[in-house]
């Protein structure tokens, strides 16, 4: 069974996807699946909303550290929103700070790839 839901929202050239669940070793592959599918369509300025995720485990971290390089080689970046306190622990404890800046929401991190043109909060 499917415990992560990903839905994705395109904003100019940024793209929101807002996960649902836990992110763990069952369920990693759809996100990087995801993903893979955005970077292949030239979408790779990603806002990765958390604030519906409880838990991302080792195999979850390692989908967003695996595809910064390739994001970052054509143009682009993953962009960490609305992390729950116990998943920003995890992240700080695994010092992923040093290559992911955490916004706070995902407007925060829309307007750091000033992408707000169209973007309305609800």
């Amino acid at each position: 069974m499917n415990k992560l839901r990903i839905e994705e929202e395109f904003i100019d050239d940024s793209t929101i996807l807002k996960l649902f669940g836990l992110i763990d070793s069952a369920t990693s592959f759809y996100l990087e699946s995801k993903l893979d599918e955005l970077i292949v369509a030239e979408r790779v300025r990603l806002v990765i909303d958390l604030t519906e995720v409880d838990y991302i485990s080792s195999a979850g971290w390692g989908i967003f550290v695996s595809e910064i390089k390739g994001l970052r080689e054509k143009g682009g970046d993953i962009k960490l929103a609305g992390m729950t306190p116990e998943v920003r622990d995890v992240f700080e404890l695994l010092e992923f700070d040093t290559l992911l800046t955490p916004y706070e929401s995902a407007t925060d991190a829309l307007m750091a790839f000033d992408s707000l043109k169209r973007y309305k909060t609800t």
